[in-house]
């Protein structure tokens, strides 16, 4: 497959039917678990995640992946007749996983290797790769994707609702939305991803006005595309889809927020993703 071809990495959270369909790579991170590191999307489903974390004496870990791997995603598109290559990784802020990007091109001179930071994570990462994943396949030049991945990312908006802040506090991820630490045992904190952190988006009595909050912000954006939702183990996911549906008609994407994400927000995490 000629063109360009994009890398991301495995927080991206995207359904493995849309990365198959866009011949996306995804270079995996690890989770360790009581002592046991998994591979991300190879050892560990979400489902599977999440019943660990269960048994677990402590919070899992993530760690990125080494530069070789991304090297190898690198060499095996360019083997299969790519031109050139671009990567969105998950927020530089939040993981060293674009400086591992970033060192895996340096050692590889097969094509060029454009490294993006997303500034996002989950699901919001994963709407801008597939956006991009779509214009190159569409014949669209590396300097056209690039500059589409800037304007996307520039844009994208990542709203959630977490069910409890202390993965991420212990997790060290958790960012300005520290101020909500003091009241988060009687509300329901709501998180955004600005400018690549976590940051306070603000706080709701009930997980319902949480879930309305979370459809008012995209009520309240105007345009809006690649509109993804994103969710850890939650069992008022179509509830969710549906309120967004009765403000958005265009298709909405859902992701299993799997395992990198999961360990630092936390089960029942769930959130919009979208473009402006």
């Amino acid at each position: 497959m000629r063109g360009v071809r994009i890398v991301t990495d495995s927080a991206c959270d995207l359904p493995q039917a849309l990365v198959d369909e866009l011949g996306i790579a995804v270079v995996p991170l690890t989770i360790r678990i009581d002592g046991t590191e998994y591979v991300d999307r190879r050892d560990l489903t979400p489902a599977a995640f999440w019943t660990k974390c269960a048994a677990a004496a402590e919070l899992p870990s993530t760690a990125a992946p080494a530069p070789g791997q991304f090297t190898a995603a690198y060499q095996g598109l360019a083997d299969d007749g790519a031109d050139s290559v671009v990567v969105v990784c998950l927020s530089a802020a939040l993981s060293a996983t674009m400086q591992s990007a970033e060192l895996g091109a340096r050692e590889f001179d097969a094509v060029p290797v454009t490294v993006i930071d997303g500034r996002t994570v989950s699901l919001a990462q994963g709407m801008i790769v597939a956006d991009c994943a779509r214009l190159a396949a569409g014949g669209a030049s590396h300097d056209e994707v690039v500059a589409r991945a800037g304007e996307l990312i520039a844009s994208g908006q990542l709203w959630g609702a977490v069910d409890t802040l202390e993965n991420l506090r212990k997790g060290g991820r958790i960012g300005g939305a520290k101020a909500l630490l003091a009241t988060a045992l009687s509300i329901k904190p709501i998180i955004e991803v600005r400018d690549g952190k976590v940051e306070q988006g603000g706080k709701q009595r009930t997980r319902s006005k949480a879930l309305a909050f979370l459809v008012d912000k995209l009520a309240g954006a105007g345009e809006v595309h690649n509109v993804g939702v994103l969710h850890a183990d939650c069992d008022d996911v179509d509830q969710f889809v549906a309120m967004l549906r009765a403000v958005y008609d265009g298709e909405i994407v859902v992701g299993d927020i799997g395992p990198v994400v999961g360990a630092h927000a936390g089960k029942g995490t769930i959130g919009v993703a979208f473009t402006t």
